[in-house]
């Protein structure tokens, strides 16, 4: 079967750092860097090289690191904060300069008080000024969400003839829904001359919760770029969360879409990022979160014990996990109190299990969870021989 290759751009050392109280130091940025890379990422945007010398000194640091993954510095449609960005790569093997403008009416009037038309020409600018250090420019139409798709076409066009070889879509408040933002990538494909000829890209925002759903509906109408963090992590509500994305591609076949990460890293590169920048994962998270793969309910756990598919539609081996989780409350039933008895040695007949089962609820009603250790001590004080696990 025919597939598409998505390349993978991941922002978790730029706009995923945008998180307040979860600054990286050169050092931190690099062996974040590393692990992308490792991970399959193609595409690593290292930071913000006009923002600070700290930021300055990470992107090179990082282009110094990284062997096979794109590099990319970013930059306003300002020509020092391209000098400054082209320096910072000055080492990379393979960098990119990733510059823009906002390009909706309502970033025109009101950041930059200026006009449709000066707007474009500030972004032709642009492009052509980072041409000047690097072959490979990505230009961002900020907001382009909530920018007249015509206007953005315009536009669009124009930094194609100037040389941009990717175009980036951002729906930077968040604010589409997946069928406008899908229907925004259609018409650039359909309406933009050269657009074939260069790399179409999402950048989505999470503020309605609806980033990965509009990063895909962006990649089934055209666009072959998803940017996006780790852990989802970025400003305000956070940007797209690259386990989510590229596990909907993988367990998709219908899609059509493959990407080079290795799945099996996204667990590890996820508790990486978390202690590393100090931002706990929700336990929800979708893949993964601590309760990804726990089962609670006791019609859940019967299904998990009977066959693993009947409730996870991904296996745990898939993103880095060891296994499945039984957690026993008191809404766990007679099944998963026997499996969990199992796994540490201790095998009781049905009668047997039914005392046990009516002693673990009386302690269940009083504990949120009944950890292995307390299980075993009910299960040694009713019946003093069976609770001897062997070590």
């Amino acid at each position: 079967m025919d597939t598409t290759r998505i390349q993978v751009f991941d922002t978790t050392l730029r706009d995923g750092e945008q998180v307040p109280g979860s600054g990286l130091n050169a050092t931190q940025k690099v062996e974040i860097a590393m692990s992308l890379e490792e991970l399959g990422v193609d595409i690593i945007e290292a930071g913000f090289p006009l923002s600070s010398p700290g930021d300055f000194k990470s992107v090179t640091e990082v282009s110094k690191n990284v062997s096979n993954a794109i590099v990319c510095a970013l930059s306003r449609a300002v020509e020092k904060d391209i000098d400054v960005a082209a320096e910072a790569l000055k080492y990379a093997k393979r960098g990119r300069i990733h510059t823009g403008i906002g390009t909706s009416d309502l970033h025109i009037k009101y950041k930059f008080n200026s006009n449709r038309e000066e707007i474009l020409q500030r972004a032709v600018k642009a492009v052509k000024y980072a041409k000047r250090f690097i072959e490979d420019v990505e230009f961002y139409a900020e907001d382009a969400g909530r920018t007249d798709n015509e206007y953005l076409a315009k536009v669009m066009e124009a930094v194609i003839k100037a040389g941009a070889t990717v175009l980036n879509i951002p729906d930077t408040t968040g604010y589409c829904l997946p069928e406008e933002y899908g229907a925004k990538i259609k018409y650039l494909k359909e309406n933009v001359k050269g657009i074939e000829n260069v790399t179409l890209s999402t950048h989505c925002h999470n503020d309605l919760g609806l980033a990965t759903a509009n990063t895909i509906a962006g990649v089934q109408n055209g666009a072959t770029q998803i940017e996006c963090t780790i852990n989802g992590i970025g400003e305000r509500a956070g940007n797209t969360s690259l386990e989510e994305v590229v596990m909907v591609m993988k367990k998709h076949n219908w899609v059509h879409y493959h990407t080079a990460i290795q799945s099996q890293l996204l667990c590890p590169i996820s508790k990486q990022v978390s202690e590393t920048m100090g931002i706990i994962v929700q336990p929800n998270k979708a893949i993964v979160g601590s309760n990804a793969f726990a089962h609670s309910s006791g019609i859940h756990q019967d299904g998990v014990i009977k066959h693993r598919e009947n409730y996870e539609s991904i296996s745990p081996a898939e993103v880095g996990v060891d296994h499945s989780s039984i957690v026993l409350t008191a809404r766990s039933g007679r099944a998963a109190v026997k499996f969990k008895l199992s796994n540490l040695g201790v095998e009781v007949d049905k009668d047997e299990l039914d005392i046990v089962y009516n002693a673990f609820l009386d302690l269940a009603d009083k504990d949120k969870n009944v950890t292995d250790e307390k299980l075993i001590s009910i299960t040694e004080r009713i019946f003093p021989t069976a609770g001897k696990v062997s070590a």
